[in-house]
């Protein structure tokens, strides 16, 4: 089996992988639909995501770009300096987005909340399905080739990121659903590729989370239980962050050009 089949068999299995725990953590038992369901909403975000999906997920980029299959740049591991300039690019961007939709709320401490509450899910959804799949793609078709492979990897990772939502509760398990969530898979993935950093794609990526997640608070005339600061939410987005720092360590030392 060549370097390059083993790069896509690998990268869709973990893919797989994660869908399915997606599916048992989340849409089987509609995690997200019970906001008293305090210990499967951490199982979820905490298996599910923040180890199968960005642990796992790194774990494989770094040892694809330590035998040379990809590079870590592409896949979205790039220098601290690029991390830190793709980051604010990302929170103005994502800022932006967010009130251009029409902000469901101003409450800064409401979309804090709401910001911490998605990021885990977000980090892990940009590992898998850019700096993973996206760059096996790409490698796959020939990064020398320019922007048809890179276009042929924005729309595989936005379909797949599209597809796996019919592993989640409703309302998000619905075809149309699917049809406008692989939309914004191909604006996070125009992000990806001009930036090609997991971090600030990831922040970008998790604005359009916060705002879907607000806009389905605000129907239900739910927005009060997120207008507390709740350190739970805050600490596991700021473990999340710690770990696609460290991860992004790890997967860069892996890389030698010589």
């Amino acid at each position: 089996m060549g370097s390059r089949t083993v790069l896509m068999v690998v990268s869709f299995a973990v893919y797989g992988a994660w869908s399915m725990a997606t599916w048992v953590l989340e849409g089987r038992i509609q995690t997200l639909l019970r906001p008293e369901a305090l210990v499967d909403r951490l199982l979820y975000a905490i298996v599910g995501n923040l180890l199968l999906g960005i642990v796992v997920g790194a774990a494989c980029i770094g040892y694809f770009v330590r035998s040379r299959a990809m590079e870590s740049n592409a896949a979205g591991f790039a220098t601290p300096m690029r991390t830190a300039i793709s980051a604010f690019a990302g929170l103005a961007l994502g800022v932006a987005a967010y009130l251009l939709q029409g902000a469901p709320s101003l409450n800064p401490v409401v979309i804090l909340n709401a910001f911490s509450q998605v990021f885990v899910v977000s980090a892990a959804e940009v590992v898998i399905c850019w700096c993973l799949v996206g760059a096996a793609t790409e490698a796959t078709a020939g990064r020398a080739n320019g922007v048809l492979a890179t276009g042929i990897a924005a729309v595989v990772s936005a379909v797949l990121f599209g597809l796996y939502h019919f592993a989640h509760s409703p309302p998000f398990n619905t075809w149309p659903m699917v049809a406008l969530l692989t939309v914004v898979g191909l604006v996070t993935g125009a992000f990806f590729f001009v930036s090609r950093d997991v971090v600030g794609t990831a922040v970008f990526h998790n604005f359009l989370g916060t705002f879907g997640v607000l806009q389905a608070l605000a129907k239900a005339n739910a927005l009060g239980s997120l207008e507390h600061l709740q350190p739970p939410l805050l600490g596991t987005a700021l473990l999340t962050l710690t770990v696609l720092l460290v991860a992004g360590g790890m997967v860069r030392r892996q890389w030698s050009p010589n």
